[in-house]
């Protein structure tokens, strides 16, 4: 995979087809955009150009823990300025629940370069919330706090990205670690924050501004649970919902095989939706 360099940081990427309108797809959690590259694929095969990235601190591209917004507002700019070296915008941008997050800043914060989202595993609620800050930063900073930097380097999830790209080590080993704390904190902060929205990181209102069509896949575990898709689908005003997975109460977590085995129907759901959209933005054009 090539790497571009983005708002000064080195962000690995791939470009899955060879012709037709731009999508865009992110993965859940912090996992590389390769994640989804088998759904990629089945989009591609119907007359898309995918782009699939390593986020900033995700897979391959630079860790970098700094910033004054949210890591997720960050991530949403990053891959505006990636589309726009490839000359990709306006996009049809997706992704599941933390890639989700970070396609609805997206629309919010670049509404003039998404013809449409695509958003599964959709995450909201005081558990997503509670859970989601832990995993993401909350572990981090006692790490930091009990060990300094050398502590985070020798974490999992840091091992990875040292592993994956070797000048992270260097990086994070000449961070201060009260700065990290203090970053990481401040991110943590976005999540608690958005306990009682209806999708972390975007209120009532910034949903119902959201203009572009827009196709909803709900989960159905406690962290991404059906009804925060249902809601997110009730507030968008382009939004429709399609649900894939089996009817019932959430439960406290749904495997990703199971989303792995639904792949093809969820890309069936994604192509039939893309190809209306295409078609509706035609005719406004027109």
């Amino acid at each position: 995979m090539p790497y571009a360099t983005v708002r000064g940081v080195a962000i690995n990427y791939e470009i899955v087809g060879t012709r037709g309108p731009w999508v865009t797809l992110s993965p859940g959690g912090r996992r590389p955009g390769d994640a989804v590259r088998s759904l990629s694929e089945r989009i591609a095969a119907a007359g898309y150009r995918v782009l699939l990235h390593d986020r900033r601190n995700c897979g391959a591209s630079d860790v970098i823990i700094d910033g004054d917004e949210s890591e997720y507002d960050i991530w949403a700019d990053d891959l505006h300025a990636l589309l726009g070296e490839l000359n990709a915008l306006p996009a049809h941008v997706g992704g599941a629940s933390s890639g989700c997050r970070m396609s609805i800043l997206f629309a919010l914060r670049h509404p003039h370069s998404v013809r449409s989202l695509l958003l599964w595993r959709v995450t909201g609620g005081h558990v997503a919330a509670e859970r989601l800050a832990r995993q993401y930063y909350t572990d981090f900073i006692e790490l930091a706090e009990r060990g300094g930097m050398a502590a985070v380097c020798d974490s999992e999830f840091f091992r990875e990205r040292i592993a994956a790209r070797r000048e992270n080590r260097a990086r994070l080993m000449a961070m201060d670690t009260e700065r990290f704390i203090a970053v990481m904190s401040h991110w943590r902060e976005y999540f608690v924050a958005g306990a009682d929205q209806p999708v972390i990181g975007a209120s009532e209102a910034d949903l119902h501004s959201i203009r572009v069509p827009t196709c909803i896949v709900p989960g159905n575990d406690v962290v991404h649970a059906r009804r925060a898709g249902e809601n997110v689908g009730r507030l968008m005003p382009g939004g429709e919902v399609h649900d894939i997975m089996p009817a019932g109460p959430d439960v406290d977590e749904i495997p990703l095989a199971e989303w792995e085995r639904r792949e093809g129907q969820l890309a069936e759901v994604f192509v039939d939706f893309l190809k209306r959209a295409d078609t509706t933005s035609q005719r406004t054009a027109a």
